[in-house]
């Protein structure tokens, strides 16, 4: 029996990188998966290819930054699998441009998505695990949301509010058996990170190899499983050495 036997999970940014190879993982641990992404078509062939591997799986096309496609998510996870167990709060952006030349649209558009998303699915989250009593949340902060990175000031502000704000919903819901935890990664080979930058992000990091997708979704798994039941409000970095330079 997998670590998430019966288990429900809303994993947001689950079409692609981190969030895909944690819905792979999950359902080998016996969980059914909520993918919720923007990228239609990419989200439904992720669908098809767990159903494939004989995994409950159903795709979202939602917005995190509006409130009423982060209440559909939840309502209609709830109505296909009838519970919310797990929600790996992952989708995000980033860009990198001078802060000078940076436009407040961009800078607010990074923080939407990064900060206030975030904070919106864990909102929804934790309304629907008070009904049911208790629940786990992983939030997708960064090992920049504990150092700094020239050209990143949005990104990093956003990532560093994601810190805090795990730590503060962690206390505050600790009594209702809902545990808060995020996972801050280092440079992950992902399609995100343009294959011109990745020897150089290699170099960058004390191990010199970049950390792949499949690592972090270990990681996710121990903070959603009850390996970690007494842990809440921590955040957990997983960067190959690159903050304890």
């Amino acid at each position: 029996m997998g670590k998430l036997h019966n288990k429900v999970a809303v994993i947001t940014g689950g079409a692609s990188g981190i969030g895909a190879a944690t819905a792979r993982l999950f359902v080998s641990e016996g969980a059914k998966v909520v993918l919720v992404d923007l990228n239609e078509e990419k989200g439904l062939a992720f669908e098809k290819e767990l159903k494939a591997l004989h995994g409950d799986a159903l795709f979202i096309k939602a917005n995190i930054t509006v409130e009423e496609e982060v209440a559909d998510i939840f309502k209609r996870a709830i109505e296909a699998f009838g519970k919310v167990d797990i929600v790996f709060n992952n989708a995000g952006i980033g860009r990198v441009h001078s802060s000078h030349d940076l436009d407040y649209s961009e800078w607010r558009n990074t923080i939407n998505v990064d900060l206030d998303g975030v904070f919106l699915v864990a909102r929804e989250a934790i309304r629907e695990m008070l009904k049911q009593g208790g629940g786990t949340i992983v939030n997708t902060a960064s090992m920049y949301g504990w150092v700094g990175s020239p050209g990143s000031a949005a990104y990093n502000a956003a990532k560093g509010g994601v810190i805090n704000l795990t730590r503060s919903l962690a206390l505050e819901y600790a009594e209702r058996s809902i545990r808060i935890n995020s996972l801050c990664p280092g440079f992950i080979d992902t399609p995100i990170i343009p294959e011109e930058s990745k020897q150089a992000l290699a170099q960058m990091t004390p191990m010199k190899r970049l950390g792949q997708a499949e690592e972090m979704a270990k990681a996710v798994l121990f903070l959603a499983s009850d390996d970690s039941s007494f842990m809440t409000g921590n955040s957990l970095t997983v960067d190959g050495g690159y903050t304890a330079q």
